[in-house]
């Protein structure tokens, strides 16, 4: 999906974990990696969920008003596509949790002392990537 767009997502802005439906069709979304129609979203929740499908129908409208949803028209019916990769949300929630802490670095070398040494090294990577970009600016 070359041209899909992604919503910047930055701490305090908005992001706060979903709900456990909203996160239920977040997933579903993210994993189909293309457009869907809620049909398709309740189907994949009814074996473990069972909601009604329109109570999914309903979430799905509120994830579209607040923004982290988009949709298409397809025939009578909307086809829907996340407006922020599960990765950014992710980051976003991240950095929330980041700025919820009177004590940034400790917070820091607390995650970093979670994190399994292939991710610390691939965090590394990243960070001197980054920091190499910021010199050149």
């Amino acid at each position: 999906m070359g041209g899909r767009r992604t919503r910047r997502v930055t701490a305090g802005g908005g992001v706060r974990s979903f709900g456990e439906l909203e996160a239920a069709i977040m997933d579903r979304v993210w994993a189909a990696g293309r457009p869907v129609l809620v049909r398709e979203i309740w189907a994949h929740l009814r074996p473990e969920r069972e909601p009604a499908y329109n109570t999914v129908l309903t979430v799905v409208e509120i994830l579209y008003r607040k923004g982290w949803l988009a949709r298409d028209k397809d025939g009578r019916a909307y086809r829907y596509r996340a407006t922020v990769t599960r990765e950014d949300y992710t980051a976003g929630l991240m950095g929330e949790a980041l700025e919820a802490s009177t004590d940034r670095v400790a917070a820091l070398r607390s995650f970093v002392g979670r994190i399994d040494p292939a991710e610390a090294r691939q965090l590394r990577r990243m960070l001197d990537k980054a920091l190499r970009e910021r010199a050149g600016s």
